[in-house]
């Protein structure tokens, strides 16, 4: 049995070396610091603390619930509010404790975004569509029924006025913004008085934006209307993979702390919150010069690949406000295919994107306010974008010059029709001048590197 460790060891540490020699740019992700790594390296992975700190149901918590409540504090201090669970043990988990929170456990009624038009799985209905099950978090485990706010395909965002005759008709319990396609700030300061006409709670999912957000660019979500926050620790908000509940009213303490323990988990994983402690010492001191730089690298690279002669959405408004940045390819469908055949063109090369569906894609229609599909449908195997991200190359210390770089290795591939063998050798060599992560405490943080301990 040996050999199966060594060759268990030997896959991850292939892993390891294919990452040194690529370029991730897919939005969700980013990379740790050695500083996060060795809490999340700890002994608490092997202990359980059900409960709040202070009232476990397991003896031998003192340190686990010193390292919690701090994590707490630092999470209330990034965010300039009154109260963080940062039990959720990942994003989908945080957005459940809002559900609980906020809506009725039969017939319970919620409004928001569908996945074609940036919505997560987690949003979702569980429904039929097109003769298949949609299992989505939000019907599956809640049984909620979900109505959609509408939205501006041209602008890429919440249409706030025709989702006020949506939301005064359905008369949901709770309305939910937030999103994984988030170019822009959602409208919840203009929805909040609706929100009130119909009794409707307000919650954010900040999954992809919570680093933008702790650091004062994006919106505060919570200063705007909404009650509640939930959010994924480990996009650009650059932590290990977990999540948090936060908000900054005192009167919902007590509701989601419910909401949470012991309805959703019983013990939550205890070496992350050491790790998110971390994580969040290190935004509250680099947080404001990261997040600037990636949004503006977002930006930059938006621009680059406008330039060479790809579809990004929303020139119009500057291309992003977020890390995030979408191109429809559909122009490149008959020469080399849609989003999944080029997602696996840029992985030949080592560069780590991935595809996402656009919102005309289920109409097969060829852009914004297209009513009619000139094609069929596009599956979500093989849509008409590409989302990118820029939180993981900016935190490898790459700048604006190098979004440009990154561009013409698009062009290269995509446009160019380059030998992606060729082009793989171009971007290792590229990549070996950012192998370290900065915006840390640590002056020489290699990123990649397999630790052994055997």
């Amino acid at each position: 049995m040996k050999k199966k460790l060594e060759e268990i060891r030997s896959i991850l540490i292939e892993h390891h070396e294919m990452l040194k020699k690529s370029i991730p740019l897919i939005a969700s992700e980013n990379v740790t610091s050695p500083a996060v790594d060795e809490a999340c390296n700890c002994d608490f992975s092997h202990r359980y603390a059900e409960g709040w700190p202070g009232s476990r149901v397991y003896a031998g918590c003192e340190y686990i619930d010193k390292i919690e409540i701090m994590c707490q504090d630092l999470m209330k201090e990034y965010y300039r509010c009154k109260f963080a669970d940062v039990r959720p043990v990942s994003g989908v988990m945080a957005n459940l404790v809002v559900y609980n929170a906020f809506t009725s456990r039969n017939n319970g009624r919620m409004c928001a975004m569908p996945i074609p038009k940036g919505g997560h799985i987690s949003h979702a209905p569980y429904q039929a569509n097109s003769g298949r099950l949609i299992y989505g978090t939000a019907g599956t485990v809640r049984g909620l029924d979900v109505e959609y706010l509408a939205f501006d395909e041209e602008n890429m965002n919440i249409d706030p006025d025709a989702s006020i005759k949506t939301i005064r008709e359905f008369k949901p319990e709770m309305i939910l913004f937030g999103a994984s396609v988030f170019l822009f700030p959602h409208p919840v300061k203009e929805l909040r008085d609706i929100a009130d006409e119909v009794g409707a709670s307000i919650a954010y999912d900040a999954a992809h934006v919570a680093g933008l957000i702790g650091s004062g660019y994006f919106q505060d979500p919570l200063k705007e209307g909404a009650d509640a926050m939930s959010l994924s620790c480990h996009k650009t908000l650059p932590g290990p993979q977990t999540g948090a509940v936060i908000s900054d009213r005192e009167d919902l303490i007590e509701d989601l702390k419910n909401a949470a323990f012991p309805a959703l988990f019983s013990n939550h994983h205890l070496h992350n919150v050491a790790g998110l402690a971390v994580a969040l010492v290190e935004m509250l001191e680099f947080g404001k010069t990261y997040h600037k730089a990636v949004i503006e690298n977002a930006k930059t690279f938006a621009e680059a690949l406008h330039e060479r002669g790809f579809n990004v959405l929303c020139e119009h408004l500057g291309f992003t406000e977020s890390h995030q940045i979408v191109i429809d390819i559909a122009d490149f469908e008959k020469s080399i295919g849609l989003g999944g055949d080029i997602e696996r063109l840029l992985e030949s090369s080592n560069i780590i994107i991935n595809r996402n569906l656009l919102p005309w894609d289920i109409r097969g229609a060829s852009g914004p306010g297209a009513k009619k599909g000139t094609g069929k449908p596009r599956h979500y195997m093989n849509p008409g974008g590409l989302r990118l991200g820029t939180s993981e190359v900016t935190r490898l210390g790459m700048g604006k010059s190098e979004m440009v770089d990154i561009a013409e290795f698009f062009k290269k591939l995509i446009i160019d029709k380059k030998n992606p063998k060729d082009i793989k050798k171009e971007v290792a060599e590229f990549k070996k001048d950012f192998r370290e992560i900065k915006y840390c405490f640590q002056s020489s943080a290699e990123a990649y590197e397999y630790l052994k301990f055997y």
